[in-house]
């Protein structure tokens, strides 16, 4: 894909632009106050170095934050609409995969709301005009917090810590173009609601998500990242970002999370959910670009009979080197949470999974499972899983597994003895490695989306 070439330069992270992002927003107070607190932490904390358990494995020697900041508006034009087409739900992006159901065309969605913000910018805002009037509110989070903001401040960054690291710093002073959901209690919502964020070469992308579910309400959210420059660039992409997920009692929340950078983009994300009493979450992640990400993904199960399902699916290639450290926190009784990450690399990518169930005293009756299997493609990838338990009670079931190696090559002997080329090989052994986790998506288009987007990187095994 051919992404547009930087428009102007950036202008820096520093007090004038907070100040001026405060000033041209126009929101409530607290909302301004938490911005400069979060910015104080920023002046204050310096970047995470190896010292840090979740830290120790991402070198960031090459990472320069005096490079980035955020842009101007960029035009809506040919560019814009080529980095929305390139996104694994569009469906328009070529992929040669092998003929089997799960790698074809993904099915067209129906939506029931859309948000689209392009270097930190929103160019597209659609929800449907019933689900407006039975008070559900979507959108842009500026206009959002401006009209809605006593409804909206008990969540607005209340779950993820603004303070616990250089980036989660960043990122709550000068987020910009993020998305709001708000379902009231009792509402479900059919159709799926969709927000991607998307950069230009070189571009800068600081998005918020929250989601907050109210009792007994249902809803599907995906989201998705796209574009940036690749490795092979000097405009690579930073993204600075959050995502907060809020379940209240009885509800149902389907989230899916693509990341889908091109291979010279910075990606740095902290991600929490809170699932209440008799609340189901179900969590998609899927990782296949950037250049560098460091994820924190965690859950938190604070009601009683809460349940969380958490499915990964990562691809590398080329240099890649992907982080995700997990935390499955088990805070009530009686809840259960599983938690299934698979990741192939090929070339000479790296992956690192670190997973945690931390189960607190009062969490007696607790089921937990954590599983993180990876498939070598190439002599020179490194995979490390590094899976943990942290139990304060004596009443409970938690089990976890990891597994690494390289593809049997009986399989890929079999495959070719019967015809196929030996990245037809390789797509068949691969797609049938993830099958597990794929079938544990329970929305048709993100399945077959996901399942084409991985096979449209697969080359023959080395």
């Amino acid at each position: 894909m051919t992404t547009a070439t930087p428009a102007a330069a950036p202008v820096g992270f520093d007090r004038n632009l907070l100040e001026s992002l405060i000033a041209e927003q126009g929101l409530p107070d607290w909302v301004a106050e938490k911005r400069r607190a979060a910015f104080d932490a920023v002046e204050s904390i310096g970047l995470p170095d190896r010292r840090s358990e979740n830290w120790m494995r991402t070198d960031l020697r090459m990472f320069k934050p005096k490079a980035w900041g955020l842009r101007p508006r960029p035009a809506h034009g040919d560019a814009v609409e080529g980095l929305l087409a390139s996104a694994i739900t569009s469906g328009e992006a070529a992929a040669e995969c092998f003929p089997e159901q799960s790698c074809q065309a993904p099915s067209e969605t129906t939506l029931a709301g859309r948000l689209v913000s392009c270097d930190g910018h929103i160019i597209r805002e659609e929800l449907d005009p019933a689900l407006a009037g039975r008070g559900v509110l979507f959108g842009a989070a500026e206009r959002i917090l401006a009209e809605h903001g006593e409804a909206i401040r008990p969540h607005w960054f209340s779950v993820i810590e603004s303070s616990s690291d250089w980036f989660a710093a960043l990122h709550a002073a000068f987020h910009r173009a993020s998305a709001i959901l708000y379902v009231p209690a009792g509402v479900r919502i059919a159709e799926p609601l969709s927000v991607v964020a998307a950069i230009s070469a070189g571009g800068v992308d600081t998005s918020h998500v929250l989601v907050v579910l109210g009792e007994g309400a249902e809803a599907t959210v995906l989201t998705e990242t796209t574009g940036g420059g690749d490795a092979s660039t000097s405009h690579g992409g930073f993204h600075c970002g959050g995502t907060e997920i809020v379940v209240g009692r009885g509800g149902f929340l389907r989230m899916v999370n693509l990341q889908n950078w091109n291979t010279g983009v910075w990606h740095f994300a902290r991600q929490k959910a809170v699932v209440h009493e008799n609340a189901r979450l179900q969590w998609t992640l899927g990782a296949l670009g950037s250049r560098l990400s460091q994820v924190a993904q965690d859950v938190a199960l604070a009601g009683r009979h809460a349940d969380a399902q958490v499915n990964g699916v990562m691809f590398t290639e080329g240099r890649q080197h992907l982080v995700y450290n997990t935390l499955q926190h088990h805070e009530a009784p009686a809840c259960h949470s599983d938690l299934l990450y698979k990741g192939a690399l090929q070339d000479r990518s790296r992956l690192v999974w670190r997973g945690m169930i931390k189960v607190d005293k009062a969490a007696q009756k607790t089921d937990g499972y954590q599983r993180n299997d990876n498939l070598m493609l190439s002599n020179e990838s490194r995979a490390d899983s590094i899976p943990g338990l942290e139990i304060e009670a004596d009443d409970v079931r938690c089990t976890h597994g990891a597994t690494s190696g390289r593809v049997d090559s009986e399989q890929v002997f079999y495959a070719q003895a019967r015809g196929l080329s030996a990245d037809e090989a390789a797509r068949l052994v691969v797609t049938g490695f993830f099958q597990q986790v794929f079938d544990r998506i329970t929305i048709p288009q993100v399945r077959e989306a996901l399942a084409r987007a991985v096979c449209s990187r697969i080359r023959r095994i080395t």
